[in-house]
């Protein structure tokens, strides 16, 4: 079955009459050489584990499947559901399951032998940064993450000073990101309104950040790019409810000038000011 073929994805969706729901980014990629662009990226061998979040009606869960030993894939919607268990019933080594990938716990790591996998996912573009961040910052990680995100998600994620963010901030405190690929609008169907990149995350297995509580740096994280047009004293002192001048001679200490802004900071330069206000 040839899942990158807009006229046979016409006829899936009619013979079930079910549609394609943008709510749900359900934006189907008919691009075969983006979908093997996203194979090699993983490197997956015969003995891989991989978790899939929105698999749809099994584009990438067919080549995931053809190139690992099993796949876990997380829908939402019971409807795809139906439809893709219908259409992939001659796939083995696949496993689909309705569930919020954003609640997943750890003993279902466990009980699916987890503990040692890769996450490659087409993801839903309303749901990127909150994916991203709850696979990174929770155990047991994923080896690689390889991702096809909207293109203006990718670029913020690898951003660097003086174009860094809070995203770029949170996934490069935790691992190192890079774009794979450009993939234009026109491999999807239904087409969506802007272009998409392939993105790779290897994440850190081991911090190699040294943080005692990293609620407590992030909170001075999000403080620093609360208000982005204030200058960093400002923003903190606002943000942490801390007096001006404690804020300053903080900064101070650190050798970073009270007057740059948030997106100007290295890590390391907000790892400095963690250290200094905690």
């Amino acid at each position: 079955m040839q899942l990158t073929d807009i006229y046979t994805l016409r006829q899936i969706l009619h013979e079930f009459k079910i549609f394609a729901q943008k709510k749900l980014g359900q934006h189907f990629l008919v691009d075969q050489k983006a979908l093997d662009k996203i194979i090699e990226t993983a490197q997956l061998k015969s003995s891989d584990a991989v978790l899939e979040i929105g698999p749809g009606l099994g584009t990438l869960t067919r080549e995931l499947s053809s190139n690992s030993k099993k796949v876990v894939a997380i829908e939402k919607d019971p409807e795809m559901i139906k439809v893709f268990k219908s259409i992939n019933s001659d796939l083995t080594g696949v496993l689909v399951l309705q569930k919020n990938a954003l609640t997943l716990q750890t003993d279902f790591f466990q009980k699916h032998h987890l503990k040692n996998y890769k996450l490659v996912a087409n993801l839903p573009y309303y749901l990127t940064s909150a994916i991203i961040r709850f696979f990174l910052e929770n155990q047991p990680k994923p080896q690689v993450m390889v991702l096809m995100v909207q293109k203006e998600v990718a670029e913020r994620i690898v951003g660097l000073p003086p174009d860094a963010n809070l995203l770029s901030v949170a996934v490069q405190f935790y691992g190192e990101p890079e774009i794979v690929q450009v993939v234009p609008k026109e491999s999807f169907w239904p087409q969506p309104k802007v272009d998409s990149a392939i993105i790779k995350i290897t994440p850190h297995q081991k911090s190699p950040h040294k943080i005692s509580n990293e609620k407590g740096f992030f909170r001075i994280v999000r403080a620093g790019f609360g208000e982005k047009r204030k200058q960093l004293h400002n923003s903190l002192a606002g943000g942490l409810n801390l007096p001006s001048d404690k804020v300053k001679t903080a900064l101070k200490v650190c050798k970073i000038a009270s007057q740059r802004r948030a997106e100007t900071l290295t890590l390391d330069e907000w790892i400095k000011i963690y250290n200094m206000l905690s």
